[in-house]
């Protein structure tokens, strides 16, 4: 699905930059998909995918996280055992090193 966006979108900006209609076929695509963002639907479906995104990848997180620790955390050596035990606890809630909360 994201590639097929990257290249729809791809082929518009191809299209503007590309076509001879000039500036006025410009403003009528850019009143176009301003329409489109602005459209409650859209809107709503792209915030439902984005929270389903940030829960699947939560989960995702935690499972490998649990199974890193089970894995080699427990098993390899002290030093890497302690790190990968600190970094399954900061991922509890906490932010990373750039001030965003790992949700």
């Amino acid at each position: 699905m994201r590639y097929r966006l990257t290249f729809a979108v791809g082929l518009v900006v191809g299209y503007v930059l590309g076509t001879r209609a000039g500036r006025e076929r410009y403003e009528q695509l850019k009143k176009s998909a301003r329409q489109v963002s602005q459209n409650p639907a859209v809107r709503n479906t792209a915030e439902s995918a984005a929270q389903n995104g940030r829960a699947y990848a939560g989960k995702a997180f935690h499972a490998v996280s649990e199974k890193v620790s089970e894995k080699v955390g427990d098993k390899g050596p002290g030093s890497i055992g302690a790190r990968v035990r600190s970094l399954r606890e900061r991922g509890q809630g906490a932010e990373d090193d750039w001030g965003t909360s790992n949700t």
